[in-house]
């Protein structure tokens, strides 16, 4: 059964990958219409989410359609990735732009180091932030990864992954494997920042509302000594993006590393002005705000410091587990 999965869904990504790139960003989007429709779950997801953030300044009708449009590019996004990961750079070059690449030079001049951390999430088309490193040609591009439960399609998806030239660390496995290509090679690690993290994260504020936030960027961050920038892949129209690098986030004050609260509140707020930005843009059909057991840590994040430990205390600890 699994090898008949394999093949068909082998030969559906192999029809998408025969549309030009326009085409797939209108089949994605019309696809994305119908899902809406008859996907009531996920819809009323999404449109629970963006009534609790935006519920004050919108009205129904307007979250309705925004939940709509959303679903709309959630579809164009994945059928332009698909489509987008078996082009060339040359082919897809005046399709994407990249600003703020300069940014990331400068942390590298400040603070010379083998590896830097990109915080993305699911914005637009986010497998385009592998672009950024040809904008840095001493980088490799690396991410993380979770392997589906189903081994077909996984096989069909790592099949995608490999052709796109980036290193991908599945993150219950590879752990090992990864720590050692940060020490040995130069990374331009990118670490989807934006989804809920389970019990094992920190809670933050995000978009007025407590969630679990991984802490996973701060960690790498400090533990390596290495810059930590976010970067957002935005749609400018169907079939082109402009991905946007952020400002370097401090993981250190006068010498003395932040907490990791502090410095995933940073990357928050950064992705709060992204979503605010273009609220159709980012992927409101997951559970962000789940109720869970953490307490919060604003006051880690906020007053610099932890009742039962110091910040670097618990940072070297939590890197080792």
């Amino acid at each position: 059964m699994d090898t008949i999965l394999y093949y068909l869904a082998s030969g559906i990504i192999g029809l998408f990958q025969k549309l030009s790139l326009d085409g797939a960003s209108r089949v994605g989007r019309f696809l994305g219409g119908i899902v809406y429709t008859l996907d009531a779950r996920h819809r009323k997801v999404a449109i629970n989410n963006l009534t609790m953030c935006f519920g004050k300044e919108k009205s129904p009708e307007e979250i309705r359609a925004l939940a709509k449009e959303n679903f709309k590019r959630i579809g164009e996004n994945f059928l332009s990735a698909i489509r987008s990961s078996r082009m060339t750079y040359e082919q897809l070059s005046h399709r994407i732009e990249v600003i703020g690449a300069e940014k990331v030079s400068h942390s590298i001049a400040a603070k010379p180091t083998a590896s830097v951390i990109v915080a993305i999430g699911h914005f637009g088309n986010f497998e385009l932030f592998a672009q950024l490193a040809r904008e840095l040609p001493r980088y490799q591009r690396a991410t993380t990864y979770r392997a589906l439960k189903n081994p077909a399609i996984n096989r069909v998806m790592q099949r995608l992954r490999e052709g796109t030239g980036c290193l991908y660390f599945e993150r219950r496995n590879d752990g090992a494997a990864l720590r050692t290509a940060l020490r040995t090679h130069n990374l331009l690690l990118g670490l989807l920042s934006d989804q809920h993290s389970g019990d094992h994260g920190l809670r933050l504020p995000f978009l007025g509302h407590d969630c679990n936030t991984t802490k996973a960027p701060a960690i790498f961050a400090l533990r390596y000594d290495m810059p930590l920038h976010t970067a957002i892949c935005f749609r400018t129209k169907p079939g082109h993006w402009q991905v946007e690098v952020g400002d370097a986030i401090p993981t250190q004050v006068n010498g003395e590393p932040r907490s990791p609260a502090a410095i995933m509140l940073d990357v928050n707020r950064a992705f709060e002005i992204a979503v605010r930005r273009d609220p159709a843009n980012w992927f409101w059909v997951h559970k962000r705000w789940k109720p869970s057991r953490l307490k919060s840590s604003l006051a880690d994040a906020t007053e610099g410091k932890d009742d039962s430990e110091s910040a670097a205390d618990k940072t070297n600890r939590s890197a080792h587990t």
